[in-house]
């Protein structure tokens, strides 16, 4: 017999089974009680510190949201207080007189030229404002003497020593004020009696600050618009009003400082620039710009041009004002808010406006063509075109008072919306009327101006909220003017007073003083600080509880109390709408004379 076989080897196996049917399919349940496997292994401490990290994420996050959604809703929305954001001393000089004949001295009522106007208010019962009698100095000759000012001197001087007439400083005085395409050399010496200015004690304290604390070497981001209006037209109307060089040159200096803004592919400027790096740069939420702000910056560049003798500022801003004359996107001749400064196409077609982001570029294609001695025909052209696009499109009646108003259209649809900001237009119309447009134009000017009147008269602290809606439903039961609480506010805006100085110059009706001086009531009841200074008010309509604001915006000095100033004086003379020309922060900046 054979001896039986050994036993075999043990070895270990491992089972696997195998469901009929199914296989791995990378499923998220497997996934899930692999990761939570995972989670419960970690210590108590690693899993507290992993929590605290998502909650951090999570928080940051949401707030990130809500400060985009924030920025994106300043670009639609009502204005803010930052939007348009705006003492010289007195007496212009007499320059040229109007290529246009100046239009007859308006004697009618809005009523007798509008036939729907609302009956004529009764007038004021508290006391008129008062006469101011400023007398200009007697003009001693025809001519416009002008002289030179030094030119490209950086280090600090003492005040030119000059001759002085009645027509002001005159030194190596030369013959009229040539526009800066003929004549690059050669700095005109303002013809305002400058000894009689800078013996001001106030003006010698200014003079001070200026020169010893104005530095503009600095790290530090400035809006183009902004900078452009207040500080750049400040110092050149300062220039023109004292005949002192210090002011043009740090005008120069800053001007010089603001030009990289224009670097970009369209020449349509960045909205803002680093004065000290030169670095420019759209918003941090988009890249446009708005039209209001890269056309309004134009009276003064183009006259650091022709003061400087240097071309380069007046050829950026025109570049600007012609490429948006070829631009298509307009609707009978209104502009949209915004262009894109990489493409230099308008943005954001199909909404039009006379308010915000929008206002200032009608002003301005107006005031260029007085500010150049009316021959630069395109700029009249626009303007006219725009006008008859603001009557066809943006005009309607409210009920029940039939007050003239101007709205909004958005793709097609006409919103019964007007900014407080829209005000102007009464002035720059009147002011059009002056330098010989046509009379149908003051009848326009005439029925705003009684509107924007209303906006005040009509609300409980008699001043204007931020933004009105008319009614235009005959309802019994309906005011003309409504005020959402969102609008409600009041920023100290010059806008109306503004058109009631226009109003009076060329007109001559009392009126519009009253009107002015119920205004001022109004800022002094309601706005104006014990300590010092006005504020701005959260609630126009309440007498009780107009809740200051504790802020007070630049442009009520620069613009609101000027104009007052302004309409309360009986002088014509007194920066003659014939000789100067006023930006939009309310400098006066002189007419040039025809070439």
């Amino acid at each position: 017999m054979y001896p039986p076989p050994p036993p075999a080897p043990h070895r270990d196996f491992i089972s696997v089974t195998l469901s009929l049917g199914e296989s791995y399919d990378n499923s998220k349940s497997r996934r899930r009680r692999s990761c939570w496997r995972k989670w419960k292994q970690l210590s108590r401490l690693q899993r507290n510190v992993i929590l605290f990290l998502l909650a951090f994420l999570v928080l940051c996050a949401f707030l990130s949201y809500t400060h985009s959604s924030s920025q994106w809703k300043a670009l639609g929305g009502s204005p803010t207080e930052g939007e348009r954001l705006r003492v010289e001393v007195p007496r212009p000089k007499p320059a040229n007189p109007p290529v246009l004949p100046a239009p007859q001295k308006a004697d009618t009522n809005p009523e007798d030229v509008l036939t729907m106007l609302p009956q004529k208010p009764q007038k004021p019962v508290w006391r008129r404002p008062p006469r101011l009698q400023i007398r200009a100095p007697d003009i001693g000759s025809k001519d416009g003497t002008q002289g030179e000012a030094l030119r490209n001197t950086r280090q600090e001087e003492t005040p030119l020593r000059t001759v002085i007439s009645w027509r002001g400083a005159v030194i190596e005085p030369e013959q009229g004020t040539e526009h800066p395409s003929k004549k690059a050399a050669g700095v005109p010496t303002p013809s305002l009696p400058a000894a009689r200015t800078q013996k001001e004690p106030e003006f010698k304290e200014a003079r001070t600050w200026v020169s010893t604390k104005l530095n503009f070497e600095k790290d530090v981001d400035v809006n183009l618009f902004e900078s452009t209006i207040r500080i750049l037209g400040g110092l050149l109307s300062t220039y023109h009003l004292s005949g002192d060089s210090l002011f043009l040159r740090k005008a120069e200096d800053f001007g010089n400082r603001l030009m990289p803004a224009f670097a970009t592919p369209s020449k349509i400027p960045y909205s803002d620039v680093n004065i000290g790096t030169g670095v420019a740069h759209p918003p941090r939420w988009t890249s446009d710009s708005t039209v209001a702000e890269v056309t309004s910056i134009q009276l003064e560049f183009r006259e650091l041009s022709r003061l400087t003798g240097n071309k380069k500022f007046q050829e950026a801003v025109e570049n600007v004002t012609r490429h948006i004359h070829s631009l298509s996107g307009k609707k009978d001749g209104l502009v949209p808010m915004f262009i894109n400064t990489h493409s230099g196409l308008f943005t954001h077609l199909g909404v039009f406006t006379l308010g915000a982001r929008a206002d200032s570029y009608y002003e301005y294609l107006l005031k260029q063509w007085i500010q150049g001695g009316k021959t630069e025909t395109q700029l009249l052209e626009d303007y006219l075109v725009a006008i008859e696009g603001i009557k066809a499109h943006l005009l309607r009646r409210s009920e029940p008072g039939k007050l003239v108003f101007v709205g909004e259209l958005a793709h097609g649809r006409f919103s019964a919306k007007m900014d407080h900001l829209v005000c102007f237009l009464p002035g720059t119309l009147a002011l059009g009327v002056h330098h010989g447009l046509p009379t149908e134009h003051m009848e326009l000017a005439l029925a705003l101006m009684e509107t924007c009147y209303q906006m005040n008269h009509q609300m409980e602290t008699g001043l204007s909220p931020e933004i009105a809606h008319f009614n235009t439903f005959s309802r019994p039961d309906l005011k003309d003017v409504i005020v959402k609480p969102a609008d409600r506010h009041n920023l100290l805006r010059p806008e109306t007073v503004e058109s009631l100085f226009y109003l009076y110059r060329v007109t001559g009706d009392r009126k519009y003083q009253d009107w002015g001086w119920e205004i001022l009531q109004s800022f002094n009841k309601y706005t104006r600080v014990r300590s010092g200074g006005y504020s701005s008010i959260n609630n126009v309509q309440s007498t009780q509880k107009p809740e200051p604001r504790d802020k007070m915006e630049s442009f009520f000095l620069g613009e609101t109390l000027k104009y007052l100033y302004l309409l309360f004086s009986d002088d014509p003379d007194l920066l003659s709408l014939d000789h100067y020309v006023f930006n939009t922060e309310a400098h006066p900046l002189p007419i040039w004379s025809p070439v």
